[in-house]
């Protein structure tokens, strides 16, 4: 099985496009200390803020499912990356958060892309697969916090480092969640499965 196909990598460019396109005009493109993202939704497509959302939340979740798939595939499992549209409960989240950033409804919640894994591991195995990608987000809130806290970074990245710690945080907590669906629950319940039976 090759590394990675051209089938999901069309998903991987195709998924970047819907985030940015969702969180443009929610996530701001300038400097401000108080960030509220009802006051800065707008509607329309801003240009500016659509390359930059695409800097700012698109690394997060593409490391994040990435890091399932070369973990799972590093155990021998077959891992495919596949973007929202090819699963019918996905895209179904797709399509409501498409009318919620078209009607300015402020609630979106979706899924844009996950990894589908198969085959015959051990429970330990599948918990570090699903912890994998929960890791990559920690890495990348701690790393920018910690360049704002105690580096001198140059003050234009400020935004773009403070954005990546925040998505990060957010993505890293709620997916290690223990909830049914949730990467959290994969991790717990094999964990305990691993070392109980």
């Amino acid at each position: 099985m090759p590394l990675i196909t051209i089938g999901e990598i069309i998903d991987l460019i195709l998924m970047t496009f819907f985030v940015g396109y969702i969180f443009s005009g929610i996530i701001p493109v300038r400097r401000e200390e108080h960030y509220d993202p009802l006051a800065h939704y707008k509607r329309g497509f801003d240009v500016e803020g659509f390359k930059f959302t695409i800097m700012a939340t698109a690394p997060a979740i593409i490391l994040h499912e990435l890091m399932h798939k070369f973990v799972a595939m590093g155990f021998g499992l077959d891992a495919v990356f596949y973007a929202f549209y090819r699963s019918t409960f996905t895209l179904m989240l797709g399509i409501f958060t498409i009318i919620s950033k078209l009607t300015g409804f402020g609630f979106m919640f979706f899924v844009p892309g996950f990894v589908g894994i198969s085959g015959n591991g051990t429970h330990l195995q599948f918990a570090l697969t699903a912890f994998a990608g929960p890791f990559v987000n920690l890495v990348l809130w701690l790393v920018p916090w910690y360049i704002i806290k105690y580096t001198k970074y140059r003050k234009k990245h400020y935004l773009l480092l403070m954005l990546t710690q925040r998505i990060n945080m957010f993505l890293f907590i709620f997916n290690m969640l223990p909830i049914p669906g949730f990467d959290g629950y994969k991790v717990f319940t094999g964990l305990i499965r691993a070392f109980t039976g």
